[in-house]
């Protein structure tokens, strides 16, 4: 059974949580006894829950937080590394017949932990990763996938793959050279090095930085409720466009905002933006 009472319709998870306060969900980490460490439950339940949250309509702004003294410290090893001393087969199941039928079997569980952190990448509403304590190698790769990184000044970061002779494969050496310059990412990717809050934030991997924890998830609550207060179509819909911008020339990325307008501009929330601008009141979306 969970360790905590899940929120009224979420997926139940051992390892996460989900709360929901004013069309903000928070996503807590919530393994703090092992320092939220990415076990096989990690793995399996984020996509569920970010499944979830993606279709729920109260939901208009996502917050990945964690419990206890760190972020999180990574995949865990007590749970992988069987695995991975093994050559990527899980010793709990049959030995695969070939060399060639284990490497399948090895792609295929990298496939399984890269489409974990796709689905914070994919999920159409913002999402903002809150950063205290130690985020390290698996860490990275999941906060890269959302849109904000916030961090509290005890943040430490560290693509730590290379320091165990692994390779960066679940989203790191792919979203990172799209957030900073391609020198910086060089340096962290090789290095494995720790770096501090402040040279993050200096190298454009954090967004925000804050005194302590506390002050962390009250700032990322309270832009989240900024972006909230607006209307979840314009704020997706910015989302979606700015994402099909990617690898698009800006004559097609231009077209591409043209044609979504055209679509999605005679909304309801926009009805409501110009009789509330008119009334001088806020406005109150619906999202539709």
């Amino acid at each position: 059974m969970p360790a905590h009472e899940p929120l009224a319709g979420a997926p139940e998870s051992d390892v996460l949580s989900i709360e929901l306060v004013d069309h903000v969900a928070t996503v807590w980490l919530d393994r703090p006894d092992a320092r939220n460490a990415f076990g096989f439950d990690f793995w399996d339940d984020l996509p569920i829950a970010m499944d979830w949250l993606s279709a729920e309509p109260d939901v208009r702004v996502i917050v990945i937080a964690a419990r206890g003294s760190d972020f999180t410290v990574g995949i865990d090893l007590k749970a992988f590394g069987p695995m991975f001393l093994s050559g990527g087969a899980d010793p709990a199941q049959p030995s695969p017949g070939s060399e060639v039928a284990r490497r399948e079997a090895l792609y295929a569980s990298v496939k399984r932990l890269q489409r974990t952190i796709t689905s914070v990448a994919d999920c159409p509403k913002p999402v903002i990763a809150a950063v205290h304590g130690y985020c390290i190698g698996a860490g990275v790769d999941l906060i890269t996938a959302c849109d904000m990184r916030f961090a509290s000044e005890d943040a430490t970061f560290s693509v730590r793959e290379t320091r165990i002779a692994m390779v960066a494969d679940v989203g790191t050496t792919q979203r990172l050279p799209r957030l900073i310059n391609p020198g910086a990412v060089a340096d962290l990717v090789y290095s494995g090095r720790d770096v501090t809050a402040t040279e993050a934030f200096e190298m454009g991997l954090v967004t925000r930085t804050y005194e302590n924890t506390e002050a962390l998830h009250a700032g990322a609550k309270e832009l989240a409720d900024t972006i909230a207060s607006n209307s979840p179509l314009a704020v997706q819909g910015s989302k979606a466009v700015m994402k099909a911008g990617e690898g698009r020339s800006i004559e097609e990325a231009l077209d591409y905002v043209a044609l979504w307008n055209s679509s999605f501009l005679a909304s309801n929330d926009l009805m409501e933006a110009i009789a509330a601008f008119m009334e001088k009141r806020p406005p109150q979306f619906k999202g539709e």
